[in-house]
């Protein structure tokens, strides 16, 4: 007998409503795909709900959407972004992850070689992190009812004693850090979607970043507010927090670093970088003399090599993020109306 290559069928053909159907076709993609590049002991159990192991701790939870366009971008896909942007998400709360769920939602006539290159972004991702995949959902729509491919990702952590991390704990006269340079995710994502060029290719930003957390905790347990700058970017995240902490903040733009290239794209652009989506960096609100020790240990991570003091932490109770301008004057960084750049994570 002629032998087959159980893969050749993901280099051509497309998926069709019996992947999503329950049946044979549905069995093979999920052990043929989505299992094969996975695969791992929990995974293996071959249950809808996974049984976990859990380290001593308060758990943690968040669960997050992915809708990007395009879906293929310098730096990523929407695979890796998946898997980065749910860790980040319990990253943020200090807590240290343990797993993940995944749940695809495709449409008829995606290429299933398009859809095996974004599982096997997801699996590096998730082996990258040290994260596992646990458990997972397939569902397929009709074509012309989805938009090639959509991710929700569900993640699971624990909180070690001693950690109490809110967007609701910052205080008059704390410093504000940030890991390291703004705008770099949208601008690489509006790049690609409008077919810009430039002499060197920006690269987004997305990455894990509860390994430099991790180590932030350690060190400082006592670290008040912990966020990722995504959608509405800088501006909106601090805007968020200065309203849940009841707090001003006051920043100095000539210490917020942004790439040259980043930062000529959005003036060419009319685009402003503080409202720029990230999708691998962190706003840290801290003690000031906690400051230092915190940009040493950011500086020494790879992900926070560029790290800054960029601002503090003060009274108002306007709640409102203003910035010292490089001419010696101030402005308001308010919140956007909308959005600059939509479908960005």
């Amino acid at each position: 007998m002629t032998s087959i290559d159980p893969q050749a069928k993901f280099r051509t053909g497309a998926v069709d409503m019996t992947h999503g159907g329950g049946g044979r076709a549905m069995a093979v993609l999920i052990e043929d795909l989505f299992h094969r590049h996975l695969k791992n002991t929990i995974l293996d159990q071959g249950h809808d709900a996974a049984v976990l192991e859990m380290p001593p701790g308060r758990l943690v939870m968040s669960t997050d959407a992915h809708v990007i366009s395009p879906l293929f971008f310098p730096g990523g896909d929407i695979g890796s972004l998946s898997v980065h942007g749910t860790l980040n998400d319990l990253a943020m709360a200090g807590a240290r992850p343990v797993s993940l769920t995944a749940s695809f939602i495709l449409e008829e006539g995606f290429p299933l070689a398009d859809l095996e290159r974004i599982v096997i972004s997801m699996a590096r991702a998730a082996r990258e992190a040290g994260v596992p995949v646990v458990s997972g959902d397939t569902k397929v729509v009709e074509k012309g009812k989805g938009d090639g491919v959509f991710i929700t990702t569900t993640g699971v952590g624990v909180l070690p004693e001693g950690v109490s991390i809110s967007p609701a704990a910052a205080k008059p006269g704390q410093a504000v850090l940030l890991s390291g340079t703004i705008g770099d995710h949208g601008v690489a994502i509006l790049s690609k979607r409008e077919n810009l060029t430039f002499e060197t290719e920006i690269q987004s930003d997305s990455a894990a970043l509860h390994g430099l957390v991790g180590s932030m905790v350690d060190a400082v347990p006592g670290i008040s507010v912990l966020r990722d700058p995504t959608r509405g970017g800088l501006a909106t995240a601090l805007n968020e927090i200065a309203h849940a902490s009841k707090v001003g903040v006051m920043l100095d733009e000539g210490e917020i670093p942004v790439r040259p290239d980043v930062e000529g794209v959005c003036e060419l652009l009319g685009l402003d970088p503080l409202y720029v989506a990230n999708e691998g960096k962190l706003i840290c609100i801290c003690e000031a003399s906690d400051a230092d020790r915190l940009l040493e240990i950011m500086k020494a991570h790879p992900l926070g090599q560029n790290a800054a003091k960029i601002g503090e932490i003060v009274e108002d109770t306007d709640c409102m993020v203003v910035m010292k301008t490089g001419f010696g004057g101030s402005r308001v960084v308010d919140w956007l109306s909308g959005e600059q750049l939509p479908r960005i994570c």
